[in-house]
Formats: C-alpha cells, structure tokens, sequence
C-alpha cells in the first residue's frame, strides 16, 4: 500500500492513497470532517453502510464502530482531507456557550454532500499543505470556521459535537451481537461498554460461557456463511465485511469451521439457482 500524508497540524490533513485498496476497521476516538478529493470510500456499520465520492463531505462522530473500505477511482488516488475535531478542541470551543446536549441516541454518520459554505472551507486548506512553518494560529482558525458551518448547516449538530460524556456501562451481550464483525481489539470493545479489560472478559465468559476471541470468530464465520448462502456475495466481499484480515485468513478459518471452502459455497449457491 502506497500511502502519503502531509499534515498542517496532527489536527489536519491531506491523505491519498494509491493502491488499489485499503481496509480498517476503526473506533474513532475523535469526531472526524472528512472532504472527498478523489476516490470512494464505503463505510459499513451494524445497522447502516454508506459510499462517498468525490466532492463529497461526512462528519464521523467519535467513538462509532465502523469498517472502512477506500478505493481509487477513475484513474485518480483516493484523496481526502481530514480534520480531526477533537474533544479538548471543541470543549474550548462550546466553553462560552449554552450548549446542554439532551440525546442519549447513537449519532448517525452525517453526510453533507457537496456543500457550499463546507466545500470553501475545507478546499482552502490545500495551498497550506505545501507550505513550511504555518502558524498553528492559522489551523485553530479554519477549525473553528468549520464548527462553526457545521452549526449554522445543522443546528442539531451540537448534540453530538457539544455532547463530552464517556461511555458508561451498558448490557454486553445485546452490544456484542451488533458489532461483532469489527475486527477491533478487545481494549476498544472493554472501553465502547463501559469496562476495564479484565472486567469486559469477565462478564462476557458469564454471559457467552466462552472467551471473547472464540465467540467473535464463530459469529464472523456464521455471518460470513449467512451472506454467502442467501446473498451471494464474493468471498472477498465477504472476508472484509465480517472483521477478517484478509482473503487468505478466511479462506483457511472458514475451511476449518465448515469443512469447504467459501468459494466452493458460493459456486454451489450460483449453480443452485440456474
């Protein structure tokens, strides 16, 4: 993989990809502004999955669950800028203001499509990639423009960006069976339900009688069985969409759980419905 980044600050980016594929399961632990210059990425959630293209601009908020997939496109890298809004950022930020946030829901993944006021802002940090010595003055300005567009675009927007709780203990075994395909470590998951490590193994043996790692592997590969079977998706589809590494580690996990390889699967299934 062929990957490149120049930064303004830790806070800002330019990042381009020109491989023909990149994979991460991710847990964001600060909210993300992210302008298309080129490429498409697929974002893929328990319950949602979106495709971004050029032009376009989404607002990942933090601590969201998500497998992402980029690709070039067009002959053309996998280009974005990428701002980073984070917590010690925007509580300096929402300090004089009255923002009391009241939704306890899960935030969304906003998409604001080509917009205007949005598209200015982010596309006029790209002469400043290329310069030496920017005063970091300048970047805390285009960051504070951005929330405050981000505002005047979606006045509900403070609900999540204005929102600075952590998560708190919640039930594990209803969380787990919605995101068990996020091949994330075990810390990221401990932290998303409110636990300590050794706590978050503790009760998940109590509540799935068997460890973490082993119940995650057989629910990938149940889920993995499930799309191949009834929606016909290729293995490589399929391997990145249920939290395994790569082709090869799945091929040879799914074998050994099945007892066939998923490739034969799915060719079975194709000559099921001629």
């Amino acid at each position: 993989m062929q990957y490149q980044a120049k930064y303004i600050t830790d806070e800002i980016k330019l990042s381009c990809y020109e491989d023909t594929f990149f994979k991460s399961d991710v847990m964001f632990g600060q909210h993300m502004l992210i302008w298309f210059i080129s490429g498409e990425t697929k974002i893929v959630q328990a319950d949602a999955s979106y495709v971004f293209r050029e032009g376009d601009i989404f607002l990942i908020p933090r601590n969201q669950l998500a497998t992402i997939l980029n690709y070039p496109k067009d002959g053309k890298p996998h280009q974005t800028v990428v701002m980073h809004l984070s917590t010690d950022r925007i509580r300096e930020y929402y300090a004089p203001l009255e923002a009391k946030p009241k939704s306890k829901e899960t935030p969304k993944i906003y998409h604001f499509s080509n917009h205007p006021l949005l598209s200015s802002c982010l596309s006029s940090l790209i002469p400043y990639f290329e310069m030496d010595d920017l005063p970091p003055t300048l970047a805390s300005l285009k960051i504070t423009e951005a929330i405050n567009i981000l505002r005047t675009v979606d006045p509900g927007i403070d609900q999540v960006l204005a929102n600075f709780e952590e998560p708190g203990k919640i039930e594990l075994a209803e969380y787990m069976e919605k995101n068990f395909m996020f091949n994330l470590p075990l810390e990221k998951f401990s932290y998303l339900t409110g636990r300590s490590l050794s706590t978050f193994k503790r009760d998940f043996v109590k509540v799935f009688d068997t460890t973490p790692q082993r119940w995650l592997t057989q629910k990938r590969l149940e889920l993995a069985h499930y799309q191949i079977t009834e929606k016909l998706k290729r293995p490589l589809d399929v391997c990145y969409e249920t939290g395994f590494e790569n082709l090869s580690h799945f091929s040879h996990a799914f074998k050994k759980h099945f007892g066939y390889a998923p490739s034969e699967l799915l060719n079975k299934q194709q000559d099921n419905t001629l």
